[in-house]
């Protein structure tokens, strides 16, 4: 740090002064122009007074006496001696040194004569500096020789050399002047923060705690974006170590995102990983003038993201950011995470008519009805077929892309979009291990065949090396659905299906959320009940909680319906007990979920109606998407939480309320028709079709002890803390790569015959 402060010094010193000598330089030569302009000035103008008196002389035929003259402005300091010369240049009369006078250029009399104009010129003789200024005469109009005034020009050296010895002066006073200012606005607003920059990161090296008080960085707002970035990394790292070292010592085994990462680079070795998902890691949107990148607020991030991050690997995406195409490269590719880029995402662009078609047609008018057994028609229309199997062609194309050159890649598909994918994939890529994740229900043979296409989307799942559901009835239903659509060979025992000499291994790989291990060790936070509800203008003494995307499986309107039992059956919980319903909207331009969103502001509106008073209002209905902070806040002020789905793959929200209760508190009534309910054994289960049961059940949570709600509530943290979805994440990319690919030559597999659609617009394609 010296040597850069001494460095800094003498650049300004050399700086300044190669500044001020090219200044003083110019500066010089600008005053001696003027004062040579002025002095031939003043020079012609003595010239022009003497002139006529020089001419009569002439004329009479005499010498013009000169030497009053000259001595008059000699004693004056005005000139140094004047001199006639006749036209031929020959000197006639001198008055002053003589011998200068002979030396002087013959130059410009002759001009003078010549031209009849002045003529002047600048010289010196030893140490002596003149002006030479030549006047012609003239004799009855003809030239008659020239007059020449001497003028001394020393002072004009003199001057020159004053002004650079004041040039001098005023450089070396800028040089301590700037030096000094330099030195102190460097050492406070540059070396100040950094000391104070390198002492927050040795505390935090060293293991201290972080005030967060850190120096101000503004003038240095990218040094200031990554050294935050490192504190953070500093400050997890150190968290996570800590976690470890506290589960090692209490002889636990819980999975983190550390060891995750280490896993994966473990069992995957050079292998890389592709994930495929409908819904991207990374959106880039505007926000005023500028384009901003949000994190969606998705489990499957929290799961995926460490293990693309421990192997750089890729995500493939549909990018559905309005400014998603203006940050991607020629590839469609961007890396990210944008604080730290450790993977890949690659872009996949859908049409808004394939986005309709293939999403909210086929995949969530179809087959999400289908699946969910929650008396809604599904509609199958051939359109959305083929724009299904146009999309999932276009997203293996893109991972198939992206897997060139790379040998024995790792494929995870996620949901029912991408039913078809694993075929495709694998058909170009034998090589390739190949798992996908169907994150609903999957029904009982029977419903499944409403699906028109149903053998197809067995198909093209089986192209799969692993396929997994959240819980054991729903690894059967398939293999139960795969023995009555497909000529296959399915093996209970081992639960695998064998069809064209392939093998599908089918798993339950029940997923989870993260809680954090060190939370109990932080003070309690959040908002009470009624700070929350003071925005709406009312107070309670109790508080329940529902928190789901508006959709017909997630039992709402059922729910709405119990809570309007309970108050009607226990009077004294009226006026002490709110519902606070957040219900974010989804899938907005498909039907049934806008009737659905009218019957829910309708059931709202009657309850209140019915019950509310001046400062209590029974049900609160929050219709808007909430931030993570936000729904977490409401979980740590409910008493209760009701998951009510008529039927649900998993359900996270019941495993997101448990995380958030590090105080330990509440009671979560949960439906026996989640794949929750399996592991969550602790919550109140209820049938969500019985009306009064649920009614009872609220009841029986809002009156139950404290040590019961304790109790439940440490055996259900307890198991999600265990089973979270790090090892969710493990237990799946582990079984994969322990499984043992066949030497099948996929290219080989029998296709069904295409078949002719006819479109809506009356024109036919062909349907594999």
């Amino acid at each position: 740090m010296r040597s850069f402060r001494i460095r800094l010094i003498l650049a300004l010193i050399v700086g300044i002064t190669v500044v001020s000598l090219a200044s003083t330089y110019f500066e010089v030569l600008a005053h001696k122009h003027v004062l040579r302009r002025e002095l031939a000035r003043r020079t012609v103008w003595i010239g022009n007074s003497l002139q006529g008196s020089v001419e009569q002389a002439l004329t009479a035929g005499k010498t013009p006496d000169i030497g009053t003259q000259a001595g008059l402005l000699r004693e004056q300091n005005e000139v140094l001696g004047l001199a006639v010369y006749d036209v031929r240049g020959t000197l006639v009369t001198a008055n002053g040194p003589s011998e200068l006078f002979k030396s002087l250029p013959p130059g410009p009399v002759k001009q003078a004569v010549k031209k009849g104009e002045n003529s002047g010129t600048f010289g010196h003789t030893g140490d002596v500096q003149w002006l030479d200024e030549a006047i012609p005469l003239h004799v009855n109009g003809q030239p008659a020789g020239a007059l020449v005034i001497l003028e001394d020009a020393g002072y004009i050296g003199t001057e020159a050399v004053s002004a650079w010895r004041q040039s001098f002066w005023r450089a070396a006073a800028f040089v301590i002047l700037i030096v000094g200012v330099t030195f102190l606005m460097v050492r406070w607003f540059l070396m100040r923060p950094i000391t104070r920059l390198a002492e927050r990161l040795r505390r935090l090296r060293m293991g201290h705690a972080d005030d967060d008080s850190g120096p101000d960085l503004s003038l240095f707002s990218p040094l200031a974006r990554e050294v935050e970035t490192i504190t953070e990394s500093l400050m997890e790292a150190r968290a996570a170590a800590a976690t470890e070292a506290r589960l090692r010592d209490a002889g636990e085994n819980l999975w983190t995102a550390e060891r995750l990462a280490v896993h994966v680079r473990e069992k995957l070795g050079s292998s890389r990983i592709f994930v495929v998902s409908n819904r991207e890691p990374y959106v880039h949107v505007k926000k005023g003038r500028e384009t901003v990148c949000n994190v969606p607020p998705s489990g499957l991030v929290t799961a995926i993201e460490p293990v693309l991050l421990a192997c750089d690997g890729v995500w493939v995406a549909h990018g559905s950011g309005s400014e998603d195409a203006s940050v991607v490269d020629e590839h469609d590719r961007l890396r990210v995470p944008p604080q730290d880029p450790r993977y890949t995402l690659r872009r996949v662009w859908l049409t808004a008519e394939e986005e309709s078609r293939y999403y909210d047609g086929f995949a969530n008018e179809g087959l999400w009805p289908l699946c969910h057994i929650a008396h809604t028609r599904p509609i199958f229309r051939a359109s959305d077929w083929e724009a299904y199997q146009l999309v999932n062609r276009k997203f293996a194309d893109a991972v198939l892309h992206e897997m060139e050159g790379n040998a024995n890649p790792i494929v995870f598909v996620q949901d029912y979009h991408f039913a078809l994918l694993p075929h495709m994939v694998k058909a170009a890529r034998p090589d390739a291990r190949v798992a996908i994740f169907w994150h609903i229900p999957w029904p009982n043979p029977e419903a499944f065949g409403i699906c028109p296409w149903q053998g197809e989307l067995l198909e093209g799942l089986l192209g799969a090396d692993l396929i997994g559901f959240h819980i054991p009835l729903h690894c059967n239903n398939f293999l139960d659905t795969v023995d009555r659509v497909l000529e296959s060979r399915t093996d209970r025992e081992h639960m695998t299906a064998r069809r064209h000499g392939h093998s599908t291994t089918v798993r339950p790989y029940p997923v989870s959320v993260v809680i954090d291990a060190t939370a109990s060790d932080r003070p309690v936070w959040g908002s009470t009940r009624n700070d929350l509800l003071k925005d709406f203008g009312i107070r309670a003494q109790s508080l329940i909680v529902g928190v789901d995307r508006l959709d017909y499986t997630k039992g709402i309107v059922e729910r709405l319906m119990a809570f309007e039992r309970l108050l009607e059956e226990r009077t004294w919980h009226r006026g002490r007990v709110t519902m606070v319903q957040i219900a974010a909207p989804s899938r907005t331009r498909i039907p049934s979920y806008i009737e659905l969103s009218r019957k829910v502001g309708e059931i709202v509106e009657r309850i209140n109606t019915r019950f509310q008073s001046a400062n209590w209002r029974p049900v609160v209905l929050i219709e808007r998407q909430c931030s993570h902070e936000e729904v977490t806040r409401w979980y740590r002020a409910a008493d209760l939480c009701l998951v009510t789905s008529l039927h649900d793959g998993m359900n996270l929200v019941a495993k997101e309320y448990l995380a958030a209760r590090d105080d330990e508190e509440g009671v979560l009534i949960l439906s026996k028709f989640t794949g929750a309910a399996v592991e969550l054994r602790d919550a109140l289960i209820v049938n969500p079709y019985d009306i009064d049961g649920v009614a009872d059940a609220i009841h029986r949570g809002l009156e139950m002890g404290y040590g019961e709600r304790r109790m439940r509530m440490q055996r259900m943290r307890r198991q999600v803390m265990e089973h979270n979805v790090y090892r969710w994440a493990a237990s799946v990319l582990g079984d994969l790569r322990e499984l043992r690919l066949e030497n099948v030559e996929m290219t080989n597999v029998v296709r069904p015959e295409p078949v002719l659609v006819q479109r809506a617009d009356g024109a036919h394609r062909k349907r594999a």
